[in-house]
């Protein structure tokens, strides 16, 4: 069982960034795929990252790539969102998944076991 809290989110200008950051529980953190999602007022969760257990391969969502970047600290059982040039249309509840079982690109919901409970990013125009 994993449990994992976001933090980091608020409200920022365009242009602006944020670090988010995903703290895990448990002694296997990194044995997992760790992924962030986002979901907007009215639209479906939508893939924004991922990366795998050693932190060595990465993956984007193309709305957000050379913007946002993902990583992770093994030792503090933690990863982040780097979140540079942000726009209007990265406002969103911002959630962060861990995967057990999946490897390479997970970029859907149903591949992830394990979710927070979201922190809210707003960004203004």
């Amino acid at each position: 069982q994993v449990q994992l809290v976001e933090s980091g989110g608020g409200l920022v200008q365009a242009g602006g960034s944020l670090r988010l950051s995903c703290a895990a529980s448990g002694r296997t953190f990194s044995s997992y795929v760790m992924g962030w999602f986002r979901q907007a007022p009215g639209k479906e969760r939508e893939f924004v990252a991922t990366i795998s257990w050693s932190g060595g391969r990465s993956y984007y969502a193309d709305s957000v790539k050379g913007r946002f970047t993902i990583s992770r600290d093994n030792a503090k059982n933690t990863v982040y969102l780097q979140m540079n040039s942000l726009k209007p249309e990265d406002t969103a509840v911002y959630y962060c998944a861990a995967s057990h079982f999946g490897s390479g690109r997970l970029d859907k919901g149903y591949q992830y076991d394990y979710w927070g409970q979201g922190t809210q990013v707003t960004v203004s125009s």
